[in-house]
């Protein structure tokens, strides 16, 4: 029986993974993917989560990959209006994230069990047993989820994900190279029409992440995402001539999803991350939200295992991450509001930036 068994290895069930084995307890991480990705998708770490990733000895290698200040530079209707220096954070792609925890976490002797799909979850006085798709059992003392917010985990225990959600993508979003642009500012294009374009250049890579108003039909309706409309996205807002995008390593839809999780505790049962609560980007708070999750539930198990693990110490995280996750949605679909009002009014455009602002407190 192993300690602690994990769902999932982004960036909270590795930081939950590399937490528990720096304090020596026996933990096993599974994923259903069958490798790791290599998507910049969240790509900036705040201070708190700086702070965790310093007392688990990666943060050294982030910085060596990643930026502390980056300049956004807006433009409206093709003409550079200003640039607005930030800092307080780390900039850096989600991939390169897991790649230093994943380091770390075989350095402790731990290697992430990949194509190991959970299927089945029961447990009683003495731990967990996990059934996994292709018959396999894992029996732990505790089991975390933080597989996201399609959460194999939470369905398996009947945990109602409550809020609200869009059909319709909100955004298109993907890595590209666009040779020829420079690659020493954050570049934010909007116009007189409404909508706009981000292209950001992902440290340690010669790609940038693109963030983008989704093109639509004559009805009105967003058109499937591709390397062909993000170039039409593109010349539409940016005007820069010259400029062709390749190589879409990642192109994706973004849909508006607030929702959160009734309780995040079954028994020996716990939920972090999307697993627990997903919200708009608004802020950047969803990796960090979910790095704090780990911290907290770390903290948790490791007080269960090393003593009588009673109900009032299991019951600390739920306590403790709950009424966070509650500010952390109402915060970030406020700001999402803002910006999506700001986009579509037109002159408005230029007013939205991804700000290292300070997070609700404890996100």
């Amino acid at each position: 029986m192993t300690d602690v068994l994990i769902t999932g290895s982004g960036p909270t069930g590795l930081t939950l993974a590399c937490d528990l084995a720096l304090r020596g307890f026996a933990v096993r991480v599974i994923d259903r993917r069958t490798e790791p990705h290599h998507e910049s998708r969240g790509k900036g770490l705040l201070p708190a989560s700086l702070d965790v990733f310093q007392r688990l000895g990666v943060l050294d290698t982030l910085s060596t990959t990643g930026i502390t200040s980056v300049v956004l530079r807006k433009y409206f209707d093709g003409e550079h209006i200003n640039d607005t220096p930030t800092d307080g954070g780390l900039l850096i792609g989600q991939w390169q994230i897991e790649a230093a925890l994943r380091d770390r976490l075989a350095a402790l002797g731990v290697h992430v069990e990949y194509g190991s799909e959970l299927a089945g979850i029961s447990q009683d006085e003495a731990g967990v047993r996990a059934e996994l798709a292709d018959g396999t059992v894992i029996a732990a003392r505790y089991l975390a989820g933080c597989d996201g917010g399609r959460s194999t985990t939470r369905k398996l225990l009947g945990i109602p994900f409550e809020g609200n959600g869009q059909e319709e993508p909100a955004m298109v979003i993907g890595d590209v190279r666009a040779p020829g642009l420079s690659r020493d500012v954050w570049h934010q294009w909007f116009t007189s029409e409404g909508g706009g374009i981000l292209l950001c250049p992902m440290p340690g890579t010669d790609s940038f992440q693109l963030q983008a108003s989704p093109e639509r039909d004559e009805r009105g309706e967003s058109l499937p995402p591709s390397l062909e409309s993000f170039q039409r996205i593109f010349d539409s807002h940016a005007r820069v001539p010259g400029i062709r995008l390749t190589e879409a390593t990642w192109i994706s839809a973004w849909r508006v999803n607030v929702r959160m999780a009734t309780r995040i505790r079954e028994g020996r049962v716990f939920l972090a991350g999307d697993a627990a609560h997903v919200q708009p980007i608004a802020g950047g708070l969803g990796m960090n939200t979910g790095i704090q999750d780990a911290a907290a539930l770390g903290r948790t198990l490791a007080a269960a295992l090393a003593g009588p693990g009673g109900e009032e110490v299991l019951d600390a995280y739920e306590a403790e991450r709950l009424p966070v996750a509650a500010d952390v949605l109402a915060d970030t679909a406020e700001r999402y509001e803002r910006v999506v009002e700001a986009v579509r009014t037109p002159g408005r455009g230029t007013e939205v930036g991804m700000s290292r602002s300070v997070p609700p407190a404890g996100a």
